[in-house]
C-alpha cells in the first residue's frame, strides 16, 4: 500500500511538478491551498504525512500545525517556510514538526524528507535485520565452542542486543533469534551444571563475579569517590530492562556496565541475602542459624535481615560507615524517598531495594489483564519501560544527579519466560517455588534440572536431613504429577526465577556518574 500525503500550499500549484515526481514515484498526493481544508482533511481521513506551508492566508501554517496535533499528536509534520527567522524555526520544532524545510525546495529534497520519516524504521530494520544474519554464523559458533564463563556474558550480551533491537522486525527473523537464543540457554545450562560448584571453591579472578562479591567489587570502591554512595538494587531485573531504563538515564550520567553471576538458586531470599552479607547461603545459616529455621514456610521472611546482614558486613570490612537501608514495595514509600532524597545526600551510603519489577513479575502470572498487555519477552520489557518512565526511581534518579555522588544500580536476580513443564517427584514438605526446589529426596528429570544432591556443595543450607535441591534449566518449570494438568495450563509462559538460565544469572551491574558533576 503507498503511502497518503497531504500538501498544504497557497501555491500549490506552483508544485505540480514536485506532486507529479513524488506520484511516479508511488505516493499517493493530496494537494489543498489552504489550512481549513487541510484540517477537515485530517478528521475525515488517514495520512502518512502531511507538507504544510508556513506562510498562509487564513489559518497559517503554524496555527495549523497546532490543530493538527490536537486531532492526531502521532501524524508526522514538515514545516515548509521562506523564512529563516529562528524564532519561526524554534516555534515550529516546539510544537513537535517532524523536519523544517527552507523554500525553494526540489523534488529530490522532498523525497529524502519523505524517506526519513516514513521508512526510517523500515530501513532501519532491514538494515538490522541484514547485520543479524550476516552475524548469525559467529555466534551460533561461538555458542557452540564451549565458551568459558567470560565468553558467556559476551554471548548473552550480544543476544539481548538484538533481541532489543529486531523486537518489532520480520517475525520469521524473530523466530530464527529466539532459536538461537534457546540454543545458548541449553548450553548455558550445561556449562552452569559442569562449572558452578568449581566457582565456589575459587578466588577472584580466576572465577566470575558472584552475589557475594557485590558490595566488595563494586560499592566499596565508590565510597572515596563522592560525597555520598548509593546502591539501587532492582529485584528481578533482567539485562533487556536495563537498557530500557537506561535510556533515560544518559543524559543525566555516564554509565559503566558490566556483568555478575547470580547465585543458585536465583531467587531473592538466596541472591539477595548474599548480596547484602557478602556470604554464600551455607555461611549466612552457619552464622544466623534463626534466618533458616522457617525456611519451608513463608520464604520473603528470610530478607528482613538485609540491614543488619549489611551493617555486619560493613564492619567486618572495618569501614567508619553506617548504611542507611531502604526497601520500597509501594508507590507510597518511594515517594517519601524521593522527595526527601536530598537527606539521604548526607549519608556516606544508602541502599535502596525497588521491588516492581518483581511485583509485576509476580502480577502477570496471576491477572489474564497482564498478560495481554505483556503478552511476551518484549512487550513484558515495554511494561516495565512505561513503570520506570513515570516511576518515583527516575526522579530520584534526576534529582541525585545534581549531587556529588556515585550510584551502583545493580538486581539480585532476573526472570525467564517459562514454556517447558517438568515433573519433579517430592514429599508435602518440599518448597513450593517453580523454578527451583529443595526438599527430601527430590527426584525429576535430569535433562531439565540441575540436581544439587548435596547442598553444601552449592554453598546452600541443608535445612533437614536428605534434603537436596533442584534447579530448572532453560524454560522448564517444575510441577507435581498430582493436579497435573490445573498446574500446567496455571503456569504456562509466565515468568519466573530461581533456576538456571542466562536471562537469570547473568546481571548488570553498572556505576552511574553524574555528567554535572
Amino acid at each position: 500500500m503507498s503511502n497518503t500525503i497531504l500538501w498544504a500550499d497557497d501555491e500549490i500549484d506552483h508544485l505540480k511538478p514536485h506532486i507529479i515526481f513524488l506520484e511516479n514515484k508511488g505516493f499517493k498526493l493530496t494537494p489543498v491551498t489552504n489550512g481549513e481544508d487541510a484540517l477537515t482533511l485530517v478528521k475525515q481521513q488517514k495520512f502518512d504525512l502531511v507538507f504544510l506551508d508556513e506562510q498562509m492566508p487564513g489559518l497559517d501554517g503554524l496555527t495549523t500545525l497546532g490543530k493538527i496535533k490536537q486531532i492526531q499528536p502521532n501524524l508526522p509534520v514538515v514545516m515548509i517556510t521562506k523564512s529563516e527567522e529562528e524564532s519561526i524555526m524554534e516555534d515550529a520544532i516546539g510544537a513537535k514538526i517532524s523536519d523544517y524545510l527552507i523554500k525553494p525546495v526540489n523534488p529530490n529534497q522532498i523525497l529524502l524528507t519523505i524517506k526519513r520519516i516514513l521508512d526510517r524504521k523500515r530501513l532501519t530494520n532491514e538494515k538490522s535485520a541484514q547485520t543479524y544474519l550476516q552475524s548469525f554464523q559467529s555466534l551460533s559458533a561461538q555458542i557452540d565452542s564451549n565458551p568459558d564463563w567470560r565468553e558467556w556474558l559476551s554471548i548473552y550480551a550480544k543476544l539481548t542486543a538484538w533481541d532489543v533491537e529486531l523486537e518489532n522486525g520480520d517475525e520469521g527473523l524473530l523466530q530464527v533469534l529466539q532459536d538461537q537464543f534457546q540454543r545458548a540457554n541449553t548450553e548455558f545450562g550445561k556449562f552452569i551444571q559442569r562449572e558452578y560448584q568449581y566457582w565456589l571453591e575459587m578466588d577472584l579472578p580466576n572465577r566470575p563475579v558472584l552475589s557475594p562479591d557485590i558490595i566488595n567489587e563494586y560499592v566499596i570502591p565508590q565510597l572515596d569517590e563522592a560525597d555520598s554512595t548509593f546502591l539501587i538494587l532492582i529485584d528481578c531485573m533482567r539485562y533487556d530492562q536495563w537498557l530500557m531504563f537506561e535510556q533515560f538515564l544518559t543524559e543525566y550520567y555516564q554509565i559503566d556496565t558490566e556483568f555478575y553471576y547470580s547465585i543458585l538458586p536465583t531467587a531473592t531470599p538466596y541472591s539477595r541475602n548474599a548480596i547484602f552479607s557478602g556470604l554464600y547461603p551455607l555461611d549466612i545459616e552457619r552464622k544466623y542459624p534463626e534466618l533458616w529455621k522457617n525456611a519451608s514456610g513463608d520464604e520473603s521472611s528470610l530478607n528482613m535481615a538485609e540491614p543488619e546482614l549489611l551493617s555486619e558486613l560493613f564492619e567486618s570490612k572495618n569501614l567508619d560507615v553506617r548504611p542507611k537501608y531502604e526497601k520500597v514495595l509501594q508507590q507510597e514509600e518511594g515517594k517519601k524517598i524521593a522527595d526527601r532524597i536530598h537527606d539521604y545526600c548526607q549519608n556516606k551510603f544508602n541502599a535502596f531495594v525497588f521491588n516492581f519489577v518483581d511485583t509485576l513479575v509476580h502480577s502477570r502470572s496471576d491477572s489474564e489483564v497482564l498478560k495481554e498487555i505483556a503478552p511476551d519477552v518484549s512487550g513484558f520489557r515495554s511494561l516495565a519501560k512505561t513503570w520506570f518512565a513515570h516511576s518515583n526511581l527516575l526522579q530520584i534518579f534526576r534529582e541525585l544527579a545534581q549531587k556529588n555522588v556515585r550510584i551502583v544500580v545493580t538486581t539480585d536476580h532476573g526472570s525467564v519466560r517459562s514454556l517447558r513443564d517438568t515433573k519433579v517427584l517430592g514429599d508435602k514438605n518440599t518448597s513450593t517455588s517453580l523454578r527451583y526446589k529443595f526438599g527430601r529426596m527430590l527426584k525429576c528429570d535430569k535433562d531439565a534440572a540441575i540436581i544439587a544432591n548435596d547442598p553444601e556443595m552449592y554453598k546452600l543450607p541443608k535445612i533437614r536431613p536428605n534434603t537436596n535441591y533442584i534447579f530448572a534449566k532453560e524454560d522448564y518449570y517444575f510441577i507435581y504429577p498430582t493436579n497435573y494438568n490445573k498446574y500446567q495450563n496455571k503456569y504456562n509462559d509466565t515468568f519466573q526465577h530461581g533456576g538456571a538460565s542466562m536471562e537469570e544469572m547473568i546481571l548488570p551491574v553498572s556505576v552511574l556518574k553524574p555528567r554535572n558533576i
